[in-house]
């Protein structure tokens, strides 16, 4: 066995109790001991990629006890792709939050973000529907703890709708296991594959409930209509470098859509074959609806870019629910992109906010750095919205041509077009109110007819340190759109892999498992 696949787990679990209670009382130390931890496990998910390149499915049993029964961790080039993906953002969202002071302003931050990574890795590496549910209650906890980080009573609130949300998808998730479980007798998800297969259509009534259920719990993580109403409020109100990192919060729900829907209840499998979607296209059309619309209505910077992170999620369901390769690939590539985007503008209105001091879409004095921040705004809001020359445009055209065969590919091209318009308008409006109309001149107290200059004015002039996560984020959805062609490559190696559900069964049970063929 590989020992360094269980290593994006175990880093940050044995690091967070560390830093809570031996460096809890040194932010110095506890900064240097999670960015070189958060460093690490960048490393480690370079490393697993590699590995995971050759097309492989590379397995590591806890205890060396044999799968089904044992717990496994399941290295594909998915799970290689989400790793990284979730160290690549962690560092730049980290870096942010020291540089800025974010994670001196409550305690434990440190501690509860390496938790946090260990969540959202445990839940991408994972081989077992029961360990999958116990990563998400590592995140709903670690999560919880950085949505209040800082302290104020709509912070508290907001977190409270969150927790009270994410428990209810708990609940259900517990229920659809235990259906799953009394259909099938297993919760490795190899072993599902092979008795889901097996199970005579006319006893499949619990497997299709058990599928329902599941869907709807990872529609919540995923923030998919008609259960997407939490997202909005609990990024809207938390701290902008946390919000950046709950980037990474809804794919965890795509990605288990993706895994379960193509491995355990795949096309093939008849008992569920139309099922989930005809209930997840419909779902993603609207939510890109919600998405747009809520981003032309907002009031306040926060909660426009919440929306936009709806939006960008209908986006990529339309392309999940096709479930084919190449629509898979397709949402990969639009996934990572989506991300970046969204921990860009997330940051940004951090910086310029702390200028601001105030992020409501109304006209005030110039900031201290309007013309780089507008720029930075600039480009950020045309990738999250879609516009050439960064990744959001081509992923949203590989988006509309992997649904071109679909039954609803009307309206999810409808959807696409026109959400991505009302987006861009939303982004014009905020940025011309935000950053253009407020390099008109401002009269000051004492002398009302004259005007006072952007740099005399207060504010806090953000240092090159404090800009660099946001231009790392921006360059990676360059990266993206210059690399799109070896990227997509590769999603499409991931995506064909996933369809070859008798290469991950066999390389989870071995000599136990049985062909599919």
């Amino acid at each position: 066995m590989n020992h360094w696949i269980i290593a994006p787990v175990i880093l940050p679990a044995l690091l967070a109790p560390i830093l809570s209670y031996v460096m809890r009382h040194d932010i110095v130390l506890a900064r240097w001991a999670s960015m070189a931890g958060t460093i690490a496990l960048a490393m480690i998910a370079i490393g697993l990629s590699l590995l995971a390149a050759d097309g492989g499915t590379h397995v590591y049993y806890l205890g060396d006890w044999p799968a089904p029964f044992g717990i496994v961790l399941v290295l594909d080039q998915l799970s290689a792709v989400m790793i990284l993906l979730t160290s690549v953002l962690a560092l730049i969202v980290l870096w942010h939050a020291i540089a800025t002071g974010w994670d001196n302003r409550g305690r434990h931050f440190h501690a509860l973000f390496q938790f946090q990574l260990m969540g959202v890795c445990g839940a991408f590496l994972t081989g077992d529907a029961f360990n999958l549910f116990v990563f998400f209650e590592v995140l709903l906890i670690a999560s919880y703890g950085l949505m209040i980080h800082g302290g104020g009573k709509v912070r508290l609130k907001a977190g409270l709708q969150y927790v009270v949300m994410n428990l209810a998808g708990s609940t259900l998730f517990l229920f659809a296991l235990g259906t799953l479980y009394a259909a099938t007798g297993t919760l490795n998800l190899a072993d599902l594959a092979v008795k889901v297969r097996e199970l005579p259509l006319e006893e499949a009534a619990l497997l299709r409930v058990a599928a329902v259920l599941l869907l709807i719990v990872f529609a919540i993580k995923a923030a998919l209509f008609p259960v997407q109403f939490w997202l909005p409020g609990t990024y809207a109100n938390a701290p902008a470098p946390v919000a950046a990192l709950f980037a990474i919060m809804t794919k965890v729900g795509a990605y288990a859509i993706i895994r379960f829907y193509t491995l355990v209840f795949g096309p093939d499998v008849v008992a569920t074959e139309g099922l989930i979607g005809s209930w997840l296209v419909p779902g993603a059309i609207v939510t890109v609806a919600v998405g747009a619309f809520g981003v032309l209505a907002a009031k306040r910077m926060m909660p426009l870019l919440s929306f936009a992170v709806v939006g960008s999620m209908g986006t990529l369901m339309l392309a999940v629910a096709a479930f084919t390769p190449e629509a898979i690939a397709t949402a990969l590539y639009y996934l990572v992109h989506s991300t970046f985007a969204a921990a860009a503008l997330f940051l940004l209105a951090d910086l310029a906010g702390s200028q601001r001091q105030d992020d409501r879409l109304v006209q005030q004095a110039p900031m201290v750095q309007n013309g780089l921040f507008a720029a930075l705004f600039f480009a950020a809001a045309i990738g999250m919205a879609g516009m050439p020359p960064l990744s959001g445009f081509l992923g949203k055209l590989l988006v509309m041509d992997a649904v071109r065969d679909m039954d609803w590919m009307a309206a999810a091209w409808a959807a696409i077009l026109i959400g991505s318009l009302i987006t861009i308008v939303g982004f014009a409006r905020a940025g011309s109110v935000v950053f253009w109309k407020a390099t008109a001149q401002i009269p000051s107290e004492d002398t009302p007819n004259e005007w006072v200059p952007p740099e005399t004015q207060e504010g806090t002039r953000a240092s090159v340190v404090q800009v660099i996560p946001v231009a790392t984020a921006l360059t990676m959805l360059a990266v993206l759109a210059a690399l799109a062609g070896p990227l997509a490559t590769y999603f499409d190696g991931a995506a064909q892999q996933l369809f070859d559900v008798d290469h991950y069964v066999d390389a989870v049970l071995g000599a136990s498992g049985e062909t599919l063929k």
